[in-house]
């Protein structure tokens, strides 16, 4: 076997690279914004240009009077805020001036006990005056009282350090996240105009390609219908030549024959001129059989009618004499009913009046209930 070279046959290739070639010179001189003016109202676009610059005036008047409704909101809040922590420092400061004035530790009742003031009011007091009951502090109690107090002052103290630092640590960490919050929503205000003049631009642009398209289709199908009445006005002339030179015109009647079937067999229907005398008393014929036969037809059904209607009307009187019989038997079920209740009744007050004048006579008195229970068992 031996490798031969033939030549490919490139037209059909080229006459795909010439349409793809036609189709992207048109795209690029239909959707070409800086070449393609025809078509343009000026007038319009200027109205619409002026609109548009209107409408973002008011779009800009409207931020920044959200923005300065914004600003005085934190405004307020901040001056809310700074009323709130001004509130808590004085009631703070009057709360600790009322327990230096009305709750001093000397005051106290057990003043004397936790205080050096216990060896002055000892010694202002003879011994031989005091009894047992004078005695608060012994010897050899309690002795490291004051160094307890000193250190729970020293817990105390670095308690509230530790809670004034987390206090402070808490309300950076608030100060912080409040910042970020605020950067992020005037990010998020920065991003929202941006996208809001991409998606203007993108719409104007969208716009003018529309305009431009429609345009063009335009100006096609102007061409299309001019096309189209050239093309129908042809074949009008053509069809009123064929019309005035036809058969049906010159009325011949060799026409109207032919030798295949049809209806009626053997002519043709649109240069027919009538049926013969024998045609029409066939049909005459075919006529009054055919209004025999739904004669017949009727009167069958109005017998069916009939025998059915009968056998409607012998069913419901049969179902109204079941119906009679059914409620003469409930009728009578419910007199024997009502006869035997009225027998129970009886011998329900016969015995009642029994139980009551025979049985029930001895009735106990008040003595008898006041019998029972008199004592503890």
């Amino acid at each position: 076997m031996y490798k031969v070279d033939l030549a490919v046959d490139q037209s059909e290739q080229n006459a795909v690279e010439r349409r793809r070639a036609a189709e992207s010179a048109r795209k690029e001189r239909i959707f070409n914004t800086r070449l393609r003016v025809m078509g343009l109202d000026l007038q319009a676009l200027e109205q619409q240009v002026q609109d548009r610059k209107h409408q973002q005036h008011l779009e800009k008047q409207r931020d920044k009077a959200y923005d300065f409704l914004r600003m005085s909101h934190d405004e307020a809040l901040v001056q809310q805020d700074n009323t709130e922590k001004q509130r808590r420092a004085d009631l703070h400061s009057d709360l600790t001036k009322f327990w230096s004035t009305y709750q001093r530790a000397e005051d106290s009742r057990d003043a004397d006990v936790n205080s050096d003031r216990m060896g002055a009011l000892t010694l202002s007091v003879p011994e031989s005056e005091l009894g047992p009951a004078s005695m608060q502090i012994f010897e050899g109690e309690d002795q490291a009282a004051k160094n307890r107090q000193k250190e729970q002052m020293k817990i105390t103290k670095r308690n509230l350090s530790v809670q004034k630092e987390d206090n402070e640590r808490r309300r950076m960490a608030e100060k912080h996240r409040d910042m970020l919050s605020g950067r992020g929503l005037m990010y998020e205000d920065y991003r929202r105009e941006e996208m809001q003049t991409l998606e203007e631009e993108c719409r104007r642009a969208s716009r003018m390609a529309l305009d431009n398209y429609n345009h063009a289709l335009a100006t096609e199908q102007a061409e299309r219908k001019r096309e189209e009445r050239r093309r129908e006005e042809t074949e009008n002339l053509a069809e009123m030549w064929h019309t005035v030179t036809s058969d049906m015109m010159m009325e011949r009647s060799e026409a109207a024959e032919r030798p295949g079937g049809g209806r009626p067999p053997g002519v043709l229907a649109d240069r027919w001129k009538g049926m013969s005398p024998a045609q029409l008393s066939a049909i005459h014929r075919e006529r009054e059989a055919q209004c025999e036969e739904k004669q017949k037809k009727q009167d069958k059904e109005k017998s069916l009618r009939l025998s059915f209607g009968l056998h409607l009307l012998k069913s419901s009187q049969a179902e109204e004499e079941e119906e009679q019989r059914v409620a003469e038997q409930r009728r009578q079920k419910r007199a024997e009913m009502d006869l035997y209740n009225r027998q129970l009744a009886k011998e329900q007050q016969i015995q009642q009046e029994y139980l009551d004048k025979i049985v029930y006579t001895n009735k106990p008195t008040k003595d008898y209930f006041l019998q029972f229970n008199t004592s503890s068992r």
